[in-house]
């Protein structure tokens, strides 16, 4: 598709694949990215990997839908109401959900979010978490369940959603509806569209995105498709929102009733494709809405589309046939597209800019060239930063600032400048021209505002233009511009030394770094330790030698930058540094700043030093603290520890940590032994290290110096975290001896570190005033009986009674235990006991009075619980077994009593009596049925247990009987089985006889069939139902009674549905005709029976049931004619229905039809007009279709019915029909008609419908040219005008003929076929005769006028001028200029190319045919052509062809041309052009160009003219004055060689000046020439010659005008020798008192100074140093550094940067800069 805006291409097929074509259609086939195809088939899910090559992975799914996420390898399935998520990567389902409703419709509509669509409400579903389908909204109902739902949509910022859906429309079309939903204000609103989608764009002149919403709207009563583009979700504070009138959308006329099914956005580009059913595309311009480009890309309905997001293309999927589609923009051919085809250049110019498009240049050109003149300067910039870089030259920059300020208004060129910055970065040259007025302005942060955000372009020169303003800003310029050298010099006016050398690294800049070190040394010591930091620090290693610097540092007596330099040279903390580390700490110590050495040592990156020399010189100094740091020996320790009263506490207990475990205790015993005053801390020393010291050992150094108040505040800080049994124990100790008893007791009651006995042991030893201590250990530790016979031994009975009550109740019977061993008082522990009470635990409290045979004493305070309501069991049990044991009632209390435990009460009773064991297990309410049945079967209990068994209704229960035990053998089984026998037949024989309750029996009968017994269960059905009882008559039972037969025995079940008359009759047959059993005749039987009246008494249940029994015969026997038969029988309406139903299954459409007759149904139409049309039976299906009107109004059925009229060619019932009332599609089946050639069956529909497109067509088949004319004058449609038009042209009807091609022509697109079926046909005078009456239709548009004009070219010439003239403003000028050229009709062409304003073209034409040249048409096209070269080229036309005319020419371009080219072609093309061209550049000499100078210099030279080539000299230097001059030196005339000295002084060539005046003995020159060139030798020179010469005034002259230049010497030499005393006088006596004055001066500088406190300032420079690494270098405040003076500070030289050399020192004081005479007058003697 060459030369269109789209590019189109198949890119894949899926029926290739092996995708089946009954998968690709709607719901079956999604492509939810350009990732994955995914596609639905009968047996599994294929999955089309589009980023592997098109891999396709079957798997064995079966779903009804499957959709894949856009990003993640995440596979939603969907089965029924049934959804799952499964992660395809992972192998595992990440969610699953059964809705409430079937899914009609689902989308991915994010990475994370999966819409549902149901029949009334639209859900979201996360992939995240565990969550169920979130409900957003319900269905509008204009968008109800007869719509079928084809596109989803939500919003970027999901706040927003768009559900769209199809539904049939009158007359045959398809309506489209949308429900807009805002999710915040949850409101709807519907749309009459078919497609719409969300995307979010930028839009000129705002800084928030917009995020519009795009749709289709189509309303059912208007044929008119619009396109809207609106504003969605933006915050009204922030503006209106955005939205765009409607555009109306070019659908062509043969696809009226096409209707859009997809829009998807190019994000990339803003473009939006509309794709519609019949496969016509259209791309819409999102800002505008207009549409720029339609066309066909295929005959299939494109059912899917996805975009891709990285192009921008749209992938769409073909219905059936598979073909995978990419449509994307071609932006090369779109711009000349929308100019050439469109015509519209503002919108060329609008998306070129956006895009970035080729083809908009000359626009661009031209709208600026209007906007300029129009003094638009705000649009003119915006179209600038818009263009790319079509117009972003300088010489647009030119023309911003030639453009005059408004009053109030800002420079145009700043307008220019600010639109640019606003819309991207500008180029270079645009980056300095804004750079200069701003720094003129002073207003650097503008430019400092626009580096930050990368407005600028940075370069060398930008750079330079900023250096005098701002040294930072200029330095960021050099940086990104990569000047590495600007950039150094930058670093070192900004005196940032340290920069330099990782900068110059880095970029591979090499330096000479070992003067310029040398030099700051003296000049700038922080600026050289900046430096030295920098080289010691590059990469690679130190580029200088660190010993060697530290040297050269501390020989300059700079103690502060030494050790400044070494910390950072030494920061890497290397062995071989070892030296230096030492020195460096050693000068600090020595030199009076141990401060500075303390921080260094503190900071601790310094390891590798001589630790036992720095060890001692820090003792020396009084540093206790790092002294003890650095010695190993234990004696060195202990003697600086002697101060450790002067140390930090804090540090003493850190240091602990660094000692090994013998030296610590040593120091520690050594600190304690001198006094308390070490004992605190001492104490913490303890605390800190105990677990590296061991517990053990401290205790004992404790107790050694006798501490013992020491030993208890340490135990106590570590006994709470110590696992230590003896701190525990030491503790308890400590404290019960310093009388803390509170203290003891806590620990004893909460630590669990102790040894119980030994603590226990103390206790009891200590015999404690109070025994509390005690107590908690035996209580905690379960020393209850000694505990117990400590406090009864030692007459502590009230704290045996406290302790039961209050501390531990539950151990209670322990106590009373052994107190009943102990012997005590019966009394005092039936006392104890009551006063415990409930909190004395039962079950243990009588298991100890069991074992003790003291059981019956415990009953007065088991009864008194029981009084208190008690309900536990072991009291309950208690009181059982005692009246047990009495016989007082023991039957009664198992009866009634609700809280005692059979499983206790039961065995205790089997060996008294089995009975009571029975009561006791039957009233465990199935807790012990186990026992009970091993106590039955043990004692044959059967007709109890079989009692028991019925009334329980468990199951379970039952099974445990019931079922034979297969592990039992022998003597064993036998006895089992006949237990088991006796159980059935009591419960046969009694249990269930005796039984009143359905729900017994139910589950005894449920009971039989779990243990398959189905003999047993029939004997015992039968007795219940067919002899007699209160359940002969129940449901249930007959059920189960014919079910089990059924199962158990086939050929009763015959004889059970003639007997029984109460069961299921409809579930029985069910199971009958099911698989497994497959009983068809019973089945038949049964639903035979039941439709008879006496047992089915209403009417519609015998019908039902004679359409089962026929179901029976149609689905299952598969026997038709007894089917028929039995329907002749019962000739029901449902039943001949169902008949036909199976007729139509087994393809017999005929009898079919009969039996749907009989029925009077028309539900199966749908299938009995497809089968009828199969088998062309249309005859036959006639009356059913009238049968089938009577009850429905379908579209279907009466579509069918016209169809089968046209096809018997009944055309009279066919018309009657028609004009009667119906619902058919006669639009579809008229269209049906005409494709087979049924034309009159067609032109009664179409004519019907007023379709008078397709009535025209038909009659055009019929050759009724006439008619056919007329019905398209009713249709007014173009393309109907069209094929009218070209049968009647084939058929030679011309006038017919040109009346529909008037109508054609009207139209632009259909113009150019209309000539060309014409010309095919060699109608040429037809043709030019038809567009002549063309121009005077009303809406003739300008492609008619065009074509007239191109018709004109081609077949009369004569008439093209004045057709130009006459019609221009209706002409499509570049269409017909080229039909003129091609015709070699010159004068027309350029008269278009200039009323087009292409003057380039108009310039170009006259130029190459002579014919056409017009001087005035010239000149007025030369000065407004786009391009500067065809100026030049008009340059060398006019000096050949018309040389006369050439100073007029010049003239006119005088303002646009480069002079320097134009004069290199007057000099190319002769001498003779360069006269001629003479005054030309004397007009233009004011712009000093080189060529135009040296040009006009030579003509003058040639003229003999030196009045004018000095004036030209002076005003205009720019050209070879070199070169001029050596020309000139030997000119005949002096003029001309004064010139020539003149220019050589100008040049600074003083030698060449002064030899060339003193040839012409020109003296005032020479002398003038001498004293500009302020050279000492040359002006002695000249002297010398004035002496040679004898030139007495001359010399007198040159000393006086050269006495700044003179030395005295000389001046005194040269008038001694050559007798020049008065001559040289005024020059001594003014150089006398000049040097006086100079002395005086010198004298008052020198005076010694004032002496001035010097403050010490190495603590203060110190505290500034940065440390290693992050850390800050910590220093403490003390003395100066021994006394010393600072050097004093030399003054800042200035820097050389080609070889970092000392700058030059200032003047003596006194001196001139250059020397010369003082101001004012010579004095004159």
């Amino acid at each position: 598709m060459a030369g269109v805006p789209i590019a189109f291409s198949e890119v894949l097929n899926l029926q290739q694949l092996g995708v089946p074509e009954g998968s690709i259609k709607h719901g079956l086939t999604t492509m939810e990215s350009d990732k994955w195809i995914v596609s639905v088939e009968p047996d599994k899910v294929s999955l089309v990997d589009l980023q592997n090559g098109a891999q396709v992975t079957r798997r064995p799914i079966k779903a009804e839908a499957a959709v894949m996420n856009p990003q993640q390898n995440i596979l939603a399935l969907r089965s029924g109401k049934m959804i799952q998520m499964f992660n395809l990567d992972s192998k595992s389902k990440l969610k699953s959900h059964d809705m409430e409703a079937p899914i009609v419709f689902w989308k991915w509509t994010g990475p994370s979010n999966l819409a549902l669509v149901t029949a009334s409400s639209v859900y979201h579903w996360s992939i995240e978490g565990t969550s169920a389908p979130v409900k957003m909204f319900d269905r509008h109902p204009t968008i109800g369940a007869n719509t079928q739902i084809i596109n989803y949509q939500v919003s970027p910022d999901t706040h927003w959603c768009l559900l769209g859906g199809i539904s049939a429309g009158a007359g045959g079309g398809v309506n489209g509806n949308m429900q807009l939903y805002s999710v915040e204000k949850k409101v709807s609103q519907p749309l009459q569209g078919h497609a719409g989608a969300f995307c979010k764009i930028k839009l000129s002149g705002r800084e928030d995105p917009a995020q519009v919403l795009v749709f289709h709207e189509k309303k059912a009563d208007n044929p008119t498709h619009q396109l809207f583009v609106m504003e969605v979700g933006r915050d009204p504070s922030k503006g209106t929102p955005h939205r765009l009138p409607p555009t109306q959308i070019p659908v062509p006329a043969e696809a009226a009733n096409d209707f859009p099914v997809s829009l998807v956005v190019d994000a990339k580009d803003d473009i939006a494709f509309l794709l519609s059913k019949m496969g016509f595309v259209y791309m819409f311009d999102i800002h505008s809405g207009k549409t720029m480009f339609r066309t066909r890309i295929t005959q299939e309905t494109v059912f899917v589309t996805c975009a891709q997001a990285s192009t921008g293309a749209v992938f769409g999927i073909t219905v059936r046939t598979g073909k995978v589609l990419r449509i994307m923009l071609n932006g090369q051919n779109l711009v000349p597209y929308i100019v050439n085809t469109l015509r519209d250049n503002q919108l060329a110019i609008k998306v070129a800019g956006r895009l970035g498009l080729p083809g908009a240049e000359h626009l661009y050109t031209a709208e600026f060239d209007r906007l300029i003149g129009a003094g638009q300067v705000k649009e003119a910039a915006v179209l600038v930063a818009s263009s790319g870089t079509a117009l972003r030259t300088p010489h647009t920059i030119a023309r911003f600032q030639q453009i005059p300020a408004e009053p109030g208004a800002p420079q145009p060129v700043f307008q220019y400048f600010s639109t640019l910055l606003e819309s991207g970065k500008l180029n270079e040259q645009e980056s300095i021209e804004l750079a200069k007025p701003v720094l003129q302005q002073g207003r650097p942060q503008l430019m400092e505002k626009w580096l930050k955000d990368d407005k600028l372009h940075c370069s060398e020169a930008l750079g330079d233009l900023i250096m005098p303003s701002d040294t930072a800003m200029a330095l960021s310029v050099y940086l990104r511009s990569e000047c590495h050298g600007k950039a150094i010099q930058c670093f070192v006016q900004r005196g940032e030394y340290d920069k330099i050398v990782p900068y110059s690294t880095s970029v591979g800049y090499s330096m000479d770094y070992s003067s310029m070190l040398s030099q700051l040394l003296f000049n700038n010591p922080q600026g050289a330790l900046d430096l030295a930091k920098g080289l010691v620090n590059a990469e690679g290693g130190p580029l200088i030698d660190i010993q060697a610097t530290a040297e050269a540092f501390l020989s300059s007596n700079r103690v502060q930058e030494t050790t400044a330099f070494l910390l950072e040279a030494l920061k890497d903390n290397k062995q071989e540094h070892a030296y230096l580390q030492t020195k460096l700490l050693e000068i600090n110590l020595i030199g009076g700043a141990p401060q500075v050495a303390d921080a260094i040592m503190q900071n601790g990156v310094l390891t590798h030093y001589d630790r036992a020399h720095v060890g001692k010189l820090c003792e020396r100094a009084g540093m206790w603290q790092r002294a003890a740091e650095h010695y190993t020996d234990i004696n060195d320790i202990k003697r600086v520890f002697k101060n450790s009263h002067q140390m930090n506490p804090e540090f003493v207990v850190e240091y602990f940590g660094k000692l090994n475990r013998e030296q610590s205790l040593a120091l520690l015993k050594d600190m304690m032994s001198r006094g308390p005053s070490n004992m605190q801390v001492c104490v913490e020393v303890a605390k800190k290290y105990h677990d590296e010291l061991g517990s053990s050992d401290l205790v004992q150094v404790f107790e050694s110096q006798k501490a013992f108040e020491g030993l208890y505040y340490y135990l106590g800080a570590v006994v709470n975290f110590s696992e230590d049994p003896v701190v525990h124990f030491k503790y308890i100790q400590s404290a019960c001896q310093l009388g803390q008893f509170k203290e003891a007791e806590r620990v004893c009651r909460d630590s669990n570190i102790y040894k119980p006995e030994e603590v226990k042991d103390y206790l009891k030893n200590a015999k404690l005033p109070d025994p509390r201590p005690l107590i908690h250990v035996c209580d905690r530790f379960d020393f209850v009986d000694e505990l117990t016979e400590y406090l009864y031994l030692n007459s502590l009975l009230q704290y045996v009674e406290v302790y039961v009550t209050k501390v531990s109740p539950a151990k209670t019977p322990q106590v009373i235990g052994k107190l009943f061993d102990l012997g005590a008082n019966q009394d005092f522990i039936k006392r104890i006991l009551m006063a415990v009470g409930t909190a004395c635990p039962v079950e243990e409290m009588v298991e100890i009075a069991e074992t003790r045979n003291r059981l019956r004493m415990l009953q007065p305070w088991l009864e008194a619980r029981v009084a208190t309501g008690s309900t536990e069991p072991g009291t309950h049990n208690a009181l059982g077994k005692i009246y047990i044991q009495m016989n007082k009632d023991p039957k009664a209390f198992l009866l009634n009593n609700m809280f005692y435990q059979p499983k206790v009460l039961g065995p205790f009773c089997e060996s008294l009596d089995p009975s009571l064991a029975f009561v006791a297990y039957k009233r465990g309410a199935g807790e012990c049925d186990d026992d009970l049945i091993r106590i039955s079967f043990a004692h044959g209990l059967f007709r109890d247990l079989a009692r028991y068994l019925v009334e329980r209704q468990d199951l379970e229960l039952w099974a445990k009987v019931l079922t034979k035990d297969e592990s039992s053998e022998g003597d064993a089984a036998t006895e089992k089985e006949s237990q088991r026998r006796q159980l059935i037949d009591q419960v046969v024989e009694w249990a269930l006889p005796e039984s009143t309750s359905a729900d017994e029996v139910s589950c005894t009968v449920k009971a039989f069939m779990a243990a398959d017994l189905p003999g047993e269960l029939i004997t015992l059905l039968e007795r219940i139902i067919l002899q007699g009882s209160d359940f002969s008559d129940n449901k249930n039972l007959q059920n189960l009674l014919i079910l089990t037969a059924i199962r158990a025995d086939h050929s009763r079940v015959a004889s059970y549905i003639d007997q029984l008359d109460n069961f299921d009759a409809k579930d029985i047959a069910i199971i009958c005709v099911s698989e497994s059993h497959m009983l068809y005749e019973e089945a038949y039987s049964i639903y035979n029976k039941f439709a008879k009246p006496e047992f089915s008494t209403d009417k519609e249940e015998q019908v039902e049931m004679q359409v089962l029994a026929i179901g029976v015969l149609v689905d299952f026997m598969k026997d038709l004619d007894r089917a028929k038969g039995y329907a002749n029988q019962v000739d029901e309406k449902p039943v001949w229905s169902k008949l036909g139903k199976a007729q139509l299954d087994e393809k017999m459409a005929a009898e079919a039809i009969t039996s749907f007759i009989n029925a009077e149904d028309a539900s199966e139409y749908v299938t009995v007009c497809a089968e009828a049309n199969e088998a062309e039976i249309y005859a036959e299906l006639i009356p059913f279709l009238k049968m089938a009107r009577k009850n429905l109004q379908e579209n279907l059925l009466d579509t069918e019915l016209i169809y089968a009229y046209a096809k018997t060619n009944n055309l009279t019932d066919l018309e009657v029909f028609v004009n009667g009332p119906n619902v058919a599609n006669i639009q579809s089946i008229g269209d049906r008609c005409f494709s087979e050639g049924l034309y009159n069956a067609a032109k009664i529909l179409f004519k019907n419908i007023n379709n008078n497109s397709k009535l025209a067509l038909c009659h055009i088949h019929l050759e009724e040219y006439r008619e056919a004319v007329s019905a398209a004058t009713q249709a007014n449609n173009v393309s109907t005008w069209k094929q009218v038009c070209f049968a009647c042209l084939r058929a030679g009807e011309f006038r017919l003929a040109a009346t529909c091609g008037l109508e054609v022509i009207k139209y632009p697109d259909h113009v150019d076929e209309v000539v060309t079926y014409y010309s095919d046909l060699g109608h040429f005078d037809h043709l030019v005769s038809l567009f002549e009456q063309g121009l005077g239709l009303e809406d003739a548009h300008i492609g008619i006028f065009t074509e007239l004009g191109i018709l004109y070219t081609k077949h009369v010439p004569e008439k093209v001028m004045e057709h130009c003239k006459v019609f221009f403003s209706k002409l499509n000028v570049s269409k017909l200029v080229r039909s003129c050229e091609r015709a070699r009709l010159w004068k027309p062409a350029v008269y278009l190319y200039m009323a087009d304003k292409q003057f380039d073209n108009a310039v170009k034409v006259m130029s190459e045919h002579a014919t056409s040249f017009d001087n005035d048409l010239f000149l007025d096209s030369i000065v407004k052509v786009r391009n500067a070269e065809i100026m030049y080229k008009a340059v060398n036309f006019y000096l050949t062809m018309h040389p006369m005319l050439f100073t007029r020419l010049m003239e006119v371009l005088e303002d646009l041309v480069d002079h320097s080219r134009v004069v290199s072609q007057l000099r190319r093309t002769g001498d003779w052009a360069l006269q001629i061209g003479q005054e030309y550049m004397k007009a233009v000499q004011k712009a000093n160009l080189s060529a135009v100078n040296e040009a006009l210099n030579e003509l003058y030279i040639e003229d003999e003219d030196y009045e004018s080539l000095r004036k030209s000299i002076d005003k205009f230097k720019n050209f070879n004055m070199i070169a001029l001059a050596s020309k000139l030196a030997t000119h005949e005339l002096l003029e001309f060689r004064r010139i020539s000295a003149y220019v050589y002084r100008c040049n600074k060539k003083w030698s060449q000046s002064i030899e060339l005046s003193k040839n012409d003995r020109m003296w005032k020159d020479c002398i003038d020439t001498a004293n500009e060139s302020a050279d000492a030798e040359i002006i002695e020179n000249l002297l010398r010659f004035f002496c040679e010469t004898s030139e007495k005034e001359c010399f007198c002259a040159a000393l006086y005008t050269c006495f700044a230049h003179v030395r005295p010497d000389i001046a005194l030499e040269l008038g001694w020798l050559n007798g020049y005393h008065h001559f040289i006088m005024p020059f001594l006596i003014q150089n006398m008192r000049q040097t006086a004055d100079r002395l005086e001066a010198l004298e008052e500088r020198t005076k010694p100074p004032k002496e001035e406190e010097n403050q010490d300032s190495i603590a203060q420079t110190y505290s500034s140093l940065q440390g290693f690494g992050t850390g800050m270098l910590m220093l403490e405040n003390g003395g100066g550094m021994g006394g010393m003076m600072p050097p004093p500070q030399m003054g800042q030289g200035g820097i050389d940067m080609s070889g970092f050399v000392p700058a030059q020192g200032m003047p003596n004081p006194g001196m001139m800069p250059n020397g010369g005479m003082p101001h004012g007058s010579m004095p004159m003697y």
